[in-house]
């Protein structure tokens, strides 16, 4: 009982617990229309080209446009900014429900808003991960918040994709998308609730280029941070678009249905639960960066081998694990990231990792789109996994040759910056 209450020490903190149940609801719906637009397009244009342009088409803001958001949420509230681009969200998803309960949408208005959304969550997740360190009160129980916070995002994989499922099979896809418009209410009603303190925003007189340029100088001096950004680029350019070619596993390789799409979401959803709850239980720092190495391998060799399972029982058996390690990778090298960089450079850092997290992941997307429409898919997937396991060693590696410069890196603050230039 003891080592449950631990694990769950962060929701004692009324800003957090907020944010935890609002997002818990919106999130849930957002793996629903992930679902649903995944399995529209492929309905629709029966293509693996088309499934990545979408998905590229969604996530190529988040690589261009989160470097910006970043220095704009260092620059004003990022509560207000977060308030903001969840509004935007509802609408642009209530915006796609219409479309689609009256049969007015087509490729074209698929693409454009996904590019919408990507836009906004450039914006909203720079935002959002920066302000999680004011949603506790004690600064030690930070890395057990970002863990908590991964467990619900997952907790929300394991359930929207198996809502979807049956929903797109018994009412269709309009109603998956009403439901996505309205869950953003609970997340809003969250945010509005909370009882934060004032945040200090020191004016800053200087171009927003100088400003990106300053997290790109701190990040250049904080060696371990660097390579934990850099690892996570790399897995999300090779690797992490393998979700791209799902429906093709479902409905071509398994010869199943929505249910089927679903099911194999849902189960690696389950994975990536059990790999955040994993995370939120370590009390310290000092693994992460073995436990990241490891995920990546993990990750990787259970993809390679589900390419070619013929079974979808057995091929669920490999979805666990690689959810698994895909969650521990994410939740690691965010809790590094989080607990390693100076609060006044926070939200331009964690903008170049959402950039090399959500950014790298759309040219991912689009490149596997078009390998699996002329090599095949499971080609396509097996090397994935290959070059991850070979992304994980070369980086153990270089982690193990490196010295950790955290420290000098914190020291290498704004002032010191503006001193240098």
């Amino acid at each position: 009982m003891a080592a449950l209450s631990e694990t769950f020490r962060s929701l004692k903190y009324h800003n957090f617990r907020l944010y935890f149940v609002g997002q818990s609801i919106s999130l849930i719906g957002t793996w629903m229309e992930r679902i649903t637009v995944n399995w529209l397009v492929y309905s629709l244009t029966h293509s693996a080209l088309m499934l990545g342009v979408v998905n590229f088409a969604g996530q190529i803001p988040t690589l261009l446009l989160s470097p910006y958001g970043g220095t704009i949420s260092d620059r004003h509230n990022r509560y207000k900014i977060l308030l903001t681009t969840q509004i935007s969200a509802m609408l642009q998803a209530a915006l796609m429900t219409t479309l689609v309960l009256t049969h007015h949408y087509n490729i074209i208005a698929i693409i454009v808003l996904s590019i919408i959304l990507g836009v906004i969550n450039a914006f909203d997740t720079p935002s959002r991960q920066s302000l999680m360190i004011r949603l506790v009160e004690d600064k030690r129980d930070l890395q057990n918040a970002i863990a908590l916070n991964s467990s619900m995002v997952n907790l929300a994989r394991l359930l929207g994709p198996a809502i979807a499922g049956v929903l797109l099979t018994t009412v269709g896809t309009g109603i998956c998308f009403l439901l996505n418009a309205l869950s953003f209410v609970a997340v809003i009603i969250s945010l509005l609730l909370m009882k934060l303190p004032p945040m200090e925003i020191k004016k800053n007189t200087q171009s927003v280029w100088h400003s990106l340029q300053q997290g790109y100088e701190y990040i250049k001096n904080a060696h371990d941070v660097k390579l934990m950004i850099l690892l996570m680029a790399c897995i999300s350019f090779v690797v992490m678009p393998y979700t791209t070619l799902m429906p093709i596993f479902a409905k071509d390789v398994f010869h199943g249905n929505a249910f089927t799409y679903s099911l194999l979401n849902s189960i690696s959803g389950l994975g990536s639960l059990a790999g955040a709850i994993y995370m939120a239980s370590l009390k310290g720092t000092l693994r992460l960066k073995r436990i990241v190495i490891f995920a990546c391998a993990l990750f990787s060799v259970s993809l390679a081998v589900f390419a070619w399972c013929g079974n979808l029982w057995l091929a669920l058996c490999f979805v666990l694990p690689a959810g698994a390690g895909a969650m521990m990778q994410i939740a690691g090298t965010n809790t590094f990231v989080q607990t390693n960089v100076s609060d006044e450079m926070r939200g331009r850092v964690i903008s170049y990792y959402v950039m090399a997290f959500m950014g790298m992941q759309p040219l991912g997307s689009f490149i596997v789109g078009l390998a699996a429409h002329n090599i095949g898919p499971r080609w396509v997937l097996c090397i994935e996994g290959i070059l991850g396991f070979v992304i994980a060693v070369a980086f153990g590696f270089l982690f193990k040759g490196s010295k950790n410069n955290i420290l000098r890196s914190n020291k290498f603050s704004v002032a010191n910056l503006e001193r240098n230039n």
